[in-house]
């Protein structure tokens, strides 16, 4: 099998009331790093010295741009105009299948923007990198948190089997999204700041309510209502 064979394609494919239509193609390596950007020029705010994130381990002084807002350019640059609530027929392509959704234009930026925030390079977020190979366009909070869960817990299965101290009270799963909030909210306040942005803010502070959510039922140990989803699994 070549690199070809081996990569990811995620088609988002938007087609508005009025007849117009944008396309969005993600391509990702075997290692579920982005293949490259589009964009020729990139624009000054995506400069790391302006837009760096208060946790970001990325020296301005030796990486010139910001690689999550050189990804994420193109979709902002594209929705600039539009209102979050504008509604739209919005195609997922995968390798494995096609999902469809006539929904809100703020959902499908976030659906797509889950995708290119976690694969796109950013130090942070890229931790949640390996849930885009299972990607599920329009996902629910339950679903998401479900994802979330079910992939920590067999990754901490495999540190057991490797003789590694397993984190079974999922704290450092915690720590990962309290900085992972960071860098969404410093997105959210530099989108902001370019005016104009109200789509791709509000796709952003979706997908924060996303990690929020998370966050805060890991900090009160309130999990229980994922049994729900499990006890049947659970050998009695």
């Amino acid at each position: 099998m070549d690199n070809k064979e081996k990569q990811l394609h995620y088609r988002y494919n938007f087609t508005f009331d009025d007849g117009t239509e944008k396309e969005f193609i993600i391509t990702l390596d075997d290692d579920l790093n982005l293949v490259e950007n589009s964009m020729k020029n990139f624009p000054d705010w995506a400069k790391l010295i302006n837009i760096k994130c208060p946790n970001c381990p990325l020296d301005f002084k030796t990486v010139e741009y910001c690689p999550l807002a050189v990804n994420l350019a193109d979709v902002i640059d594209f929705f600039k105009d539009m209102p979050s609530f504008e509604k739209a027929k919005i195609n997922c392509e995968t390798n494995e299948r096609w999902t469809s959704k006539h929904t809100t234009v703020q959902s499908g930026i976030s659906s797509l923007m889950g995708i290119i925030m976690a694969s796109g390079g950013c130090p942070i977020i890229g931790k949640l990198k390996p849930l885009v190979r299972f990607h599920l366009p329009f996902a629910s909070i339950e679903e998401t948190e479900y994802r979330v869960l079910s992939m920590y817990v067999l990754e901490e299965y495999f540190n057991y089997l490797e003789g590694k101290e397993p984190d079974w009270k999922l704290e450092k799963l915690k720590a990962t999204y309290d900085q992972i909030q960071i860098v969404n909210r410093n997105i959210i306040d530099k989108i902001y700041d370019l005016e104009m942005h109200e789509a791709c803010t509000n796709a952003v502070i979706a997908l924060g309510n996303f990690a929020d959510f998370i966050s805060i039922n890991l900090e009160d140990r309130d999990i229980t209502h994922v049994r729900n989803f499990v006890k049947d699994f659970i050998n009695k």
